[in-house]
């Protein structure tokens, strides 16, 4: 274990040596059962503040914590999930709420007043309109929403970026956390069975943690450059070992106790 480990820090030598931060913790924290903070107030794409309970509805929600003006992973998280949105024959304000939650501060509601018409003018889907919400909010409710769903981020100041995983989270009528879709390319499948699970009532199991970061991610050829690849590289075996220990002693454990 102790010889993997130096070789695989021996492989990220070059990136660690620059100056680039630590990628390991930038996965989702997820929470299954968590309660969102429904008393958060944030600003929708019209400028109107609003309690998150009330944009939610009481009807399942779809959250994407995303910002904007990214130029990596964010406009293809919403578009994912749109594309996928438009052949479930699900309706907003129906079946499903959506919120897109800006990370960034610095952004305001003509900034999510200008994703949504775009976004729409791309997936016109029933109910959108009035049921997609865009929103901006201060850093301490945007920080709160964030906590509730085990989304982590940092402001990269050198790149004018923002580190943070790449997925969607649904969570229940009631603000509970019900599933996690990590990562990108969402079937609708899943998707549908996201919203429909949480409308239940339902709360899964921690999904498979998936280490994908918007962050020095470049969308036009699908590739992060070579420092970050080998630090996320780095990350996910640290990630993989830890699980394989666990999973030893719990073993020896079960063992001992036969």
């Amino acid at each position: 274990m102790k010889a993997l480990l130096a070789a695989l820090l021996l492989l990220a030598a070059p990136a660690i040596a620059a100056p680039a931060p630590d990628l390991r913790g930038f996965a989702y924290e997820q929470k299954p059962g968590s309660q969102l903070p429904l008393d958060a107030v944030f600003r929708d794409e019209t400028g109107r503040s609003l309690r998150l309970a009330d944009v939610a509805a009481g009807k399942p929600l779809i959250l994407a914590l995303v910002y904007y003006h990214c130029p990596n992973l964010c406009g293809i998280v919403r578009t994912d999930l749109f594309d996928a949105l438009s052949k479930t024959g699900m309706v907003a304000g129906r079946d499903y709420t959506l919120i897109a939650l800006s990370i960034d501060p610095s952004e305001t509601p003509q900034d999510a007043k200008a994703a949504k018409v775009d976004d729409i003018a791309r997936y016109p889907l029933p109910g959108a309109e009035a049921h997609w919400h865009f929103l901006t909010g201060g850093p301490d409710a945007v920080q709160a929403l964030a906590d509730a769903v085990g989304f982590r981020d940092k402001f990269d100041p050198r790149l004018k970026q923002f580190i943070h995983p790449a997925g969607i989270v649904f969570t229940t009528p009631t603000g509970a956390v019900s599933s996690y879709l990590l990562g990108v390319g969402y079937a609708p499948a899943d998707v549908r069975l996201g919203v429909t699970r949480a409308d239940l009532g339902s709360v899964a199991a921690a999904a498979l943690p998936v280490l994908l970061l918007c962050y020095h991610y470049d969308p036009q050829t699908g590739r992060y450059t070579l420092a970050i690849t080998k630090l996320l590289q780095l990350a996910a075996a640290i990630t993989v070992l830890t699980m394989a220990g666990t999973l030893y002693l719990a073993f020896r454990r079960e063992r001992s106790g036969a």
